[in-house]
C-alpha cells in the first residue's frame, strides 16, 4: 500500500472467537465502528461482553457458508479482517471436509461478496505458519519456497492465501496476509495449554503428552499478535503483503507441560509420552519444528513483548483466572 488505508467501519469475521474478540476490543478502543460476523461455532457472546453496550459494535449471527446473506451483512465496511475458520489443526486428519468448507469455501464466499459489492478497500487475512510445512530454513522468512503443507489445515490456509492474492490483483483491493505462529492467551479454547490444563484438572498427578515431547515451536501472546495485526494494517505497502507473526524463539512441548504444572501449583507430576507418529509428532500433520522469521514486521516497529516461555506462562495464568471467573451454570 502506498499510503495507510483510511477507514471508518470494519468487518471482522470470526470476531467472537479467540483472536477475533481481542482484535474487536482493540479496534473499538480506537473509536472505530466494528461489525462482527460470526456463526458462534467456536466464538461466544461472552468474549464480546465487555463491549456489548458499545454503540460502535454490531454483532451479526450468520455463517459464511450461507453465501447469499453475506453481501447484505458487509454493508459499507471499508476494511475486512477475515479471521473466521476452524482453528483445530488435528481435525484435518479426521475430517478434511471440515477445513475445506469452513476455511476455503467460506473464504471464497466472502471474496465473491467483496467482488460483487466492491466496497472494501483492504482485505486482511489470518493465515498460519503451517502453510510452510516442514520448512528447511529456520527461522522461515515470508518468501520461503516451496510451500508444502503437511496437514489439510495448512493446505486450506494456503489455498485461501492463493484465492485472496488472485482476487486482490484481479478486482483491485489491497490484501494483507498474516502467517501466525501459535497464538496463546485467554479466551482460547484450543491448543496444547488448554489440553494440559484440562487433563491436569482430571488427574493432578499424571499428564499424558502427545508425541515425544520434543516438538519445538514459536508461541506468541495474543496481545502481541493484535499489535502486529494493527501495525500491518497501517504499514503494509505492497498490493499484496505477507507478514510473519510470531515470537523470536521457541519452546518444546515438555517445557510447556512443566510451566502449566507450575502455574497450577502442582508438584511431582508424572509425564507420560505417547511416542507420537512419524518421528515423535503429536499427530499426523503436526509440524515438529517451527520458527518464523519476523524481521519484516520488526523493521516496521513491531517487537513482541514476550518470548515463547513468557507467553506460555502468561497465557496459562490468563486461562486459569478466566476459568475461576466463569459463572456457574
Amino acid at each position: 500500500m502506498t499510503n495507510a488505508p483510511t477507514y471508518s467501519k470494519l468487518l471482522v469475521t470470526g470476531g467472537a472467537g479467540f483472536i477475533g474478540s481481542h482484535l474487536v476490543n482493540a479496534l473499538l478502543s480506537r473509536g472505530l465502528t466494528v461489525c462482527v460476523l460470526d456463526n458462534f461455532s467456536n466464538g461466544t457472546s461472552t468474549n464480546l461482553k465487555q463491549n456489548q453496550l458499545n454503540r460502535n459494535l454490531k454483532v451479526i449471527h450468520d455463517d459464511l457458508l450461507e453465501k447469499n446473506s453475506i453481501p447484505n451483512n458487509m454493508g459499507d465496511c471499508d476494511i475486512i479482517f477475515h479471521l473466521a475458520a476452524n482453528p483445530e489443526v488435528r481435525v484435518s486428519s479426521i475430517s478434511p471436509e471440515t477445513h475445506y468448507r469452513q476455511n476455503v469455501e467460506a473464504t471464497f464466499n466472502l471474496l465473491e461478496a467483496l467482488r460483487k459489492t466492491g466496497n472494501a478497500e483492504a482485505f486482511l487475512f489470518t493465515s498460519s505458519s503451517t502453510v510452510c510445512g516442514e520448512a528447511k530454513v529456520i527461522p522461515t522468512p515470508e518468501d520461503y519456497a516451496p510451500l508444502e503443507p503437511i496437514s489439510v489445515y495448512g493446505a486450506s490456509k494456503l489455498a485461501c492465501e492463493a484465492l485472496i492474492t488472485a482476487y486482490a490483483h484481479t478486482y483491485g483491493f489491497k490484501a494483507v496476509i498474516f502467517r501466525l505462529a501459535n497464538i496463546v492467551g485467554c479466551r482460547n479454547q484450543h491448543g496444547v495449554i488448554n489440553d494440559f490444563i484440562r487433563k491436569l484438572r482430571d488427574d493432578r498427578r499424571n499428564l499424558e503428552i502427545l508425541g515425544d515431547g520434543t516438538q519445538t515451536k514459536s508461541y506468541l501472546h495474543v496481545t502481541d499478535c493484535i499489535e502486529a495485526l494493527l501495525l500491518g494494517l497501517e504499514k503494509a505497502r505492497d498490493h499484496v503483503e505477507v507478514f510473519n507473526v510470531g515470537s523470536e524463539d521457541q519452546v518444546n512441548v515438555k517445557t510447556i507441560a512443566q510451566i502449566v504444572a507450575e502455574e497450577m501449583g502442582l508438584e511431582n507430576v508424572k509425564f507420560s509420552f505417547t511416542g507420537g507418529v512419524d518421528g515423535g509428532r503429536g499427530w499426523r500433520g503436526d509440524v515438529k519444528n517451527m520458527l518464523l522469521d519476523v524481521n519484516k514486521l520488526k523493521s516496521l516497529g513491531w517487537v513482541p513483548k514476550m518470548n515463547s516461555r513468557e507467553a506460555v506462562r502468561q497465557a496459562t495464568r490468563d486461562i486459569i483466572i478466566e476459568e475461576r471467573n466463569e459463572p456457574l451454570d
